[in-house]
């Protein structure tokens, strides 16, 4: 017989007719894609003869040793040749990913298996990727370092960079694997990636609306057409997940507005012939518009009267049907059992639709709910924030009625700390089906800040501000600040630091150091200086009540009183020292402290001088703002303040007067209204005043992305009763008045807002001021 017979693939040579093609690697079955004999029947009786294997050889193994190979073959030394075992060999040697060519060669008795191994690779590179970084895309690939590689694993790494860069919308990219050899059968794997352009947006359609523009319904999703003026946002790119979203975004969208029916049929995104954007087209079913038939409240809790909470109940018969109305009733009703002592509760809402008469009638069905508990409270993922500085923000605590709503605040409150990148609070089942665990996952972010800021303002001028910040210091919650603002008006610096939690309570506590220089001369002819220091401290009386208590001790010096100045201002200049205690309550409401657009704040502050020091005074302020939103993003706020300080034994100084103008009253300057010498106009304050506004604040009908927003207001105020008399002071209780319209941004750079504002009542000798500019940022 011959010396060396190949006897790879003589299963597919022996049976069904298979075609053998020649590529580089040898003789390959087209449909197995493994080697393959195309062998005569004599060759094939000399393979199969009967006769046992002596010895079974490897040939061509380098990493692999020649024991392990042999492990993966169905046959041993003694066993025959036989075809059936042999073909298993050779598939299950393939299978195991490790070798690129495998093939068995019969060498008179003995089995030769020559193997040429996949590589291993060295190292992983990327290049070409400016938008995406390294780190993000070696997590999504499989391949790693001293990994055996194969074509069919490359491919599926290439195919799941393109899924990352389609997921930033980026639908033009391209990736090249490139290999390069190195010794020892080793590889450099490098990702070749041309990024190409986003792929954004062309134009959103919509097909079946009749009840809304196209206009109206771009306006409510989040996907957006790609614009010049969307330069910051990837909202203009495409992004699957985002239009599952904005399917959403649509429902809740018909459902608030009285659509019970409606459902979007489908949303298609077709990429343009050019590759370079997207056509999205939704087509929707809107159904009829429903009202709210009847309305009731049921329970079934012992001594609880469903009247006695209609009241906040804020769906009503007769009005469009709105599905975020009943969730607002839902959470409302299951606050307001909550608060009468009913610690599980369980409001669901019975709907039921009358399509011939268009109405929806809703039943609040009020039931016990299952008794659950707290069993323990899980953190995870805080690698420098302490425990505590966490736990002590949650409103359950180990062994409490478990509350959605008191869990969903909690939430809330760790978010308000800013010391999380992300925070994710679950439930899950405890050790018993009346016990829950809540884990609390957060990722922690940077908390020191190194801050410069630059504006400029009608009552300041240029501006410049810097700060070294730490929010939370050594991980404890803590906020220590060293700043100093600089500006043509005003020198300030400053040093504070608070503990929010003092002895392990709900009080905050802390205390500043601080100087301040006030050059006043263009409102009153002198320079104010102020240093001091003080320590204060705040706790909650209720959930949205809350005190605050200071002591601050100020040195004073009125300086650089010009000879031409009033004679009211010469009498106040030298030094003297200011020991005052502040009692501050707030109370809130608002839905947000940055932008409210519904609720009120009231805001009672008490001032007494006295306890040691040269001043004797009690001061006190108060003031509100009123939110009411009228429409979407129209917003009517209706605000009023009072003051009024009573020197005891003494008259009040110039530094401790009230001043009115400029911010607080807009149309007029700093200072630009109240008592004032008429011979040299200088501004004197007053010890009353009593100021309010009301004010609209609009869309300008612009791109949501500008940010831009409109207000029309009038300013009304008066200030007076200044301690002084004489030739030519003048001191009268009489009212301004002054309207007027402005424009705000929510710039990059920071808020930008520009006043227009005309005085229609005024005095001879007030100082006025029509327009008003602010600008201001830190980066």
């Amino acid at each position: 017989m011959p010396a060396a017979l190949i006897v790879a693939g003589v299963v597919a040579a022996v049976g069904a007719p298979a075609r053998a093609v020649t590529t580089g690697a040898g003789p390959v079955d087209d449909r197995s894609g493994r080697p393959a004999a195309a062998l005569s029947q004599v060759q094939l009786a000399q393979l199969f003869d009967g006769s046992a294997i002596d010895d079974i050889r490897v040939e061509g193994s380098q990493r692999i040793e020649p024991t392990t190979i042999r492990s993966y073959l169905s046959v041993s030394p003694g066993d025959p040749f036989d075809p059936a075992l042999i073909d298993k060999s050779l598939k299950d040697l393939f299978d195991t990913g490790l070798f690129a060519d495998v093939t068995l060669v019969r060498d008179e008795r003995d089995l030769v298996v020559r193997v040429v191994e996949n590589p291993i690779i060295n190292r992983i590179a990327f290049e070409g990727n400016n938008r995406i970084d390294d780190e993000q895309l070696q997590s999504e690939i499989q391949l790693r370092p001293r990994v055996v590689v194969t074509r069919t694993r490359v491919q599926n790494d290439v195919q799941r960079v393109i899924d990352v860069y389609r997921r930033n919308g980026r639908f033009a990219v391209t990736v090249d694997p490139k290999v390069i050899q190195l010794e020892q059968n080793r590889v450099d794997l490098v990702f070749e990636i041309d990024e190409g352009p986003r792929t954004g947006v062309l134009s959103i359609n919509f097909i079946g609306n009749k009840a809304f523009s196209d206009g109206t319904l771009r306006d409510q999703i989040q996907t957006a057409e790609t614009a010049w003026y969307r330069f910051l946002t990837s909202d203009d790119t495409y992004d699957p997940d985002r239009l599952a979203f904005d399917r959403e975004l649509l429902r809740r969208f018909y459902l608030s507005e009285g659509y019970a029916d409606f459902r979007v049929v489908s949303a298609v995104a077709e990429l343009s012939p050019e590759r370079d954007g997207f056509f999205i087209t939704f087509t929707i079913e809107e159904g009829e518009r429903y009202r709210f038939g009847t309305v009731e409240i049921a329970t079934g809790l012992k001594n609880l009267e469903p009247e006695t909470l209609r009241d906040v109940v804020t769906t009503e018969e007769g009005d469009w049907y709105d599905a975020t109305e009943v969730d607002a009733s839902i959470e409302a009703l299951t606050q307001a059992v909550g608060d009468l002592q009913y610690a599980f509760v369980d409001v669901r809402p019975r709907v039921r639709r009358i399509r011939d008469e268009l109405l929806v009638e809703v039943l609040y069905q009020i039931e016990e709910g299952p008794r659950v508990f707290v069993e323990r409270i899980e953190i995870t993922g805080n690698v420098r924030t302490l425990d505590r500085v966490i736990r002590r923000e949650m409103l359950l605590a180990e062994g409490d009625p478990f509350s959605a709503t008191k869990l969903e605040r909690s939430e809330q409150r760790i978010r308000d700390l800013g010391f999380f990148e992300r925070v994710a609070v679950q439930t899950t089942q405890g050790s018993a089906p009346d016990r829950t665990v809540i884990e609390v996952e957060v990722i922690e972010q940077s908390t020191g800040e190194i801050s410069i800021g630059a504006g400029f303002s009608t009552t300041d001028g240029g501006l410049l501000d810097f700060a070294i910040r730490e929010r939370n210091l050594l991980g404890r919650g803590q906020d220590l600040r060293i700043g100093a603002t600089l500006s043509g008006r005003r020198q300030e610096y400053d040093l504070s630091f608070t503990e929010p939690y003092f002895l392990g309570r709900d009080l905050s506590a802390g205390f500043d150091i601080f100087r301040v220089t006030l050059d006043s001369q263009d409102e009153s002819s002198f320079d104010e200086e102020n240093t001091g220091a003080g320590i204060r401290v705040g706790y909650p009386l209720t959930e949205r009540l809350r005190q605050r208590l200071s002591y601050t001790f100020t040195h004073t010096r009125i300086t650089s009183v010009p000879s031409d100045a009033s004679r009211f201002i010469k009498d106040q200049e030298g030094s003297r020292n200011l020991s005052l205690v502040t009692q501050e309550l707030f109370y809130d409401t608002r839905d947000s402290r940055l932008a409210p657009t519904e609720g009120y704040s009231v805001r009672l502050v008490t001032d007494l001088a006295g306890l040691g020091g040269s001043a004797r005074f009690v001061r006190a302020r108060i003031g509100s703002n009123y939110y009411y939103s009228i429409f979407d993003n129209y917003v009517l706020r209706v605000g009023g303040e009072i003051g009024q300080i009573y020197g005891i034994g003494e008259d009040i100084s110039i530094a401790d007067r009230f001043f009115i103008g400029g911010d607080s009253l807009r149309g007029f300057a700093v200072a630009g209204i109240g008592p004032r010498d008429l011979a040299t106009d200088d501004a004197l304050g007053g010890s009353q005043f009593a100021r309010g506004t009301v004010e609209l604040t609009f869309p300008l009908g612009l791109p949501s992305e500008f940010d831009l927003s409109g207000h029309l207001f009038t300013d009304v105020g008066t200030l007076a009763n200044v301690d002084d008399s004489g030739t030519g002071l003048v001191d009268e209780h009489a009212i301004r008045l002054a309207a007027g319209f402005g424009v705000s941004w929510r710039s990059p750079f920071g808020p930008i807002r520009v006043d227009f504002a005309i005085p229609l009542v005024k005095k001879d000798y007030d100082e006025t001021e029509e327009f008003r500019f602010s600008f201001g940022t830190r980066f």
